[in-house]
């Protein structure tokens, strides 16, 4: 049996609430614990032998260079690539080598922004190539599991008719109204309605982002009629939209490189750092064996951390310098920035409950209603600079600024 499919990475204008960090890096290719966010979704692909992953979205083509490499280096199948100029971006990356004269990537122009639904109708020539059996669509901002083989075996046994499979995932009611509202009928699991982010909560079955479609669904997208079956799952999920949420999917990812691949996390040693929970450091990154590192911390590549420094559940990015006994807590700390010794950067944590499966990340708004700036956690653009003894709490810092007094609750410009 054939199956393809899509990730969904969006454009630049969806970015807008990861900023400062989307001015550098498209949201799907930020670094969640030591790799591109989109690089788990493949990862899951892979391991339910998909045959053609593409990866659909409106950002440049030459953004997503290095990750259709890094994913030929990891499946180890090469990749053919054409371009063509245009904003709508297609890559194909081909899982078996008996199809790889047919694996390319192609950037195609869009007369007008279409949408989901619309770019994938648009594109359904490239799509239906090959006649795939089953189609697997993914929101490219999920963090979670990816259950994608439970999804496709119950789209398989559900019904032998063209229909369409949701992933289900039952949220808190008042956390429900932030995701897509789901009735369905109890005793078939069909869908009944469907209600896009509701003022309150109708249902507290939500739209995990996953779903799976029988190849003529492409043809009924203009009818917009078609059978939709719900299969239930529960799980934690987080949607990367902003940059708190990007911590939590860091430690979700190190959770889950703990239980799948022990070997991606760094390990306590006697001439090492300090290191609590679950910690990723790159190779190339120098760490004081005095510093104490975790949990839930992702050091990125070339970066340099100084005697006596305390990192806990923050990502801090490649080439930055922290300075002896400066503190990092529930923050990211931008490309090439610099924090002097004794300096403090600081933010509010960010968390789900992990014993309740119905709780999962809130999307708070930046202002309340008072037009104030919301605690959050800390985040540091490109090449900030946080002069020595400064401290930093529950602020935004855009690009290539110098922090020369105390922050607190602020965006500094």
């Amino acid at each position: 049996m054939t199956k393809k499919a899509i990730i969904l990475v969006g454009g630049p204008k969806h970015g807008s609430q990861f900023r400062p960090l989307s001015l550098k890096c498209p949201m799907p290719l930020f670094p969640v614990a030591g790799t591109p966010l989109v690089m788990h979704h493949i990862r899951a692909l892979k391991t339910a032998k998909i045959d053609e992953i593409i990866l659909l979205g409106t950002y440049s083509d030459h953004l997503f260079s290095d990750v259709v490499l890094s994913a030929y280096r990891e499946t180890g199948v090469p990749v053919k690539i054409s371009s063509y100029p245009s904003s709508r971006v297609l890559f194909l990356l081909s899982t078996n080598l008996a199809v790889l004269k047919y694996a390319y990537s192609r950037y195609l122009q869009e007369y007008a922004d279409l949408g989901t639904a619309g770019g994938i109708y648009h594109f359904r020539d490239l799509i239906e190539r090959g006649r795939p059996e089953m189609l697997i669509v993914l929101h490219g901002n999920l963090c979670c599991n990816f259950p994608i083989q439970e999804l496709l075996q119950f789209h398989e046994n559900i019904s032998t008719e063209d229909h369409a499979t949701i992933m289900g995932v039952t949220a808190r009611p008042d956390q429900s109204h932030q995701y897509g509202n789901v009735v369905v009928d109890e005793s078939t699991q069909a869908v009944l309605h469907y209600v896009e982010k509701p003022t309150t909560c109708v249902s507290c079955k939500v739209n995990g982002g996953v779903y799976v479609f029988s190849l003529n669904i492409l043809e009924r997208i203009k009818q917009t009629t078609t059978q939709s079956i719900l299969r239930q799952t529960f799980f934690l999920l987080c949607q990367v939209k902003s940059a708190g949420s990007a911590v939590y999917a860091n430690r979700f990812y190190l959770g889950e490189y703990r239980k799948l691949n022990p070997r991606a996390l760094a390990s306590p040693s006697s001439d090492g750092p300090d290191i609590a929970g679950d910690v990723s450091i790159d190779s190339t990154a120098i760490v004081h064996p005095t510093a104490k590192v975790g949990p839930n911390v992702t050091i990125g590549p070339y970066c340099v951390i100084n005697e006596g420094v305390r990192i806990k559940d923050s990502i801090i990015l490649t080439n930055c310098l922290v300075e002896k006994n400066a503190c990092v807590l529930n923050s990211i700390v931008g490309w090439n920035s610099v924090i002097r010794p004794w300096s403090r950067v600081e933010g509010l944590p960010v968390g789900a409950d992990p014993n309740n499966p119905s709780t999962h990340i809130s999307q708070k708004p930046l202002f309340n209603a008072d037009g104030k700036l919301e605690p959050n956690i800390s985040v540091l653009g490109e090449g900030v600079v946080i002069h020595e003894g400064r401290m930093l709490l529950h602020s935004l810092v855009l690009p290539n600024k110098e922090i020369t007094r105390n922050h607190k609750n602020e965006i500094i410009l």
